[in-house]
C-alpha cells in the first residue's frame, strides 16, 4: 500500500484547496508573463516558496518556461524551516498530494541516491518549501516523477562547512540525471524589517547570480551579517549539480518582494523577496 504525504499548504492560506480555483489562480499567473526565447537547455530553476498571494506570480516567470513533456521527473530541494533533519532529508511517502492530483515519488531514484550519500527518513513533515512547488509543476508538465529533499544547514547559520555538503550531494545526484530531469530550488530571499534593505541584499544577491559564481555567493551569504536567503543550501546544490551537468548561464527572469506586491513598503514593515531565475546550458 502507498504511503500518501497529504498536502498541508491546501487551507487557502498558501494557495486554494480547491483544484478549479487553485487552476484558474495559474492560468492568471501565467496570462502576465510575457514570452520571451531560451537562451538554452534549460537546467534547472529557483523558485519561491510564500503564499501564492505573495509569490505566485514570480514563480510563474520561471515555470513558463516549461511545457508539457519537457521532464519526467523532478528534483525539488528546499529548506527544512522547523527542524534540523539534517544535510538532506525526506518523508516516507510514495505519493505527494495536492489539489490538483497525486504525484509520485521517484522510489528508484532514491535508492541510488541513498547509496550514494546518507539521507534522513523521516515519518511525517510540516515543510511547505517543497509542496508549493507542485501546482506549478502539475500544471506545466502534467505527469512527473518526484525526488523531493529537505536540507537543514543554511549558511547563514553554519557557515562554510556547509559548503561540503552541498558538494556531497551535487556529485552524487549529477551522474544519477538525465536530460528528463529538471532541478529545482525552492527559497525566498532576504527575510528583513526594512523594504530598502531586502532591495539591496537581494539586488547583490542577483548580481552573484547572474555571475555564476557560487563561491561569491556562498561568502555573501556568511559574511554580510543578514541572511540572504532561507533556501540558500538549496540553491547552491543546486548550481554545484547544474554546473556538473553543463550548465554555464543564470538569466534572472523575475525579482520582487512583498513590499512590492501589497505596496507596503513602510520602514519597519517585515518583508520578503523572491525570485526566478532559470540555469541553462548555453
Amino acid at each position: 500500500m502507498s504511503i500518501k504525504r497529504a498536502a498541508i499548504c491546501a487551507d487557502d492560506r498558501w494557495y486554494p484547496r480547491d483544484a478549479a480555483q487553485l487552476r484558474f489562480l495559474l492560468d492568471s499567473f501565467f496570462a502576465n508573463v510575457p514570452g520571451a526565447p531560451s537562451p538554452g537547455e534549460l537546467v534547472g530553476l529557483v523558485e519561491p516558496h510564500a503564499g501564492y498571494q505573495f509569490s505566485g506570480q514570480t514563480a510563474a516567470y520561471g515555470y513558463n518556461a516549461l511545457r508539457k513533456g519537457d521532464f519526467g521527473r523532478v528534483v525539488v530541494l528546499g529548506p527544512s524551516h522547523f527542524q534540523d533533519l539534517g544535510a538532506q532529508a525526506m518523508t516516507r511517502a510514495d505519493l505527494y498530494e495536492s489539489p490538483l492530483g497525486d504525484v509520485p515519488v521517484d522510489n528508484a531514484l532514491v535508492t541510488k541516491l541513498g547509496a550514494l550519500v546518507p539521507i534522513n527518513f523521516v515519518p511525517l513533515d510540516r515543510e511547505h518549501s517543497l509542496e508549493m512547488q507542485l501546482p506549478f509543476l502539475q500544471r506545466q508538465l502534467k505527469k512527473f516523477t518526484l525526488l523531493p529533499l529537505m536540507m537543514s544547514h543554511p549558511f547563514y547559520y553554519y557557515g562554510l562547512r556547509v559548503r561540503n555538503e552541498c558538494e556531497t550531494l551535487s556529485h552524487a545526484l549529477a551522474p544519477l540525471m538525465g536530460d528528463d530531469t529538471l532541478l529545482v530550488a525552492s527559497s525566498d530571499l532576504s527575510h528583513l524589517h526594512s523594504y530598502n534593505a531586502v532591495t539591496y541584499f537581494d539586488q547583490g544577491f542577483e548580481n552573484l547570480m547572474l555571475e555564476f559564481n557560487v563561491g561569491a555567493l556562498i561568502d555573501y551569504m556568511i559574511n554580510e551579517g543578514e541572511p540572504r536567503a532561507c533556501g540558500d543550501m538549496a540553491i547552491v546544490t543546486m548550481l554545484m549539480t547544474a554546473r556538473l551537468r553543463g550548465a554555464n548561464t543564470v538569466r534572472v527572469l523575475y525579482r520582487t518582494n512583498s513590499g512590492d506586491v501589497t505596496g507596503d513598503r513602510e520602514e519597519g514593515k517585515y518583508t520578503v523577496g523572491y525570485m526566478a531565475a532559470g540555469v541553462y546550458k548555453v
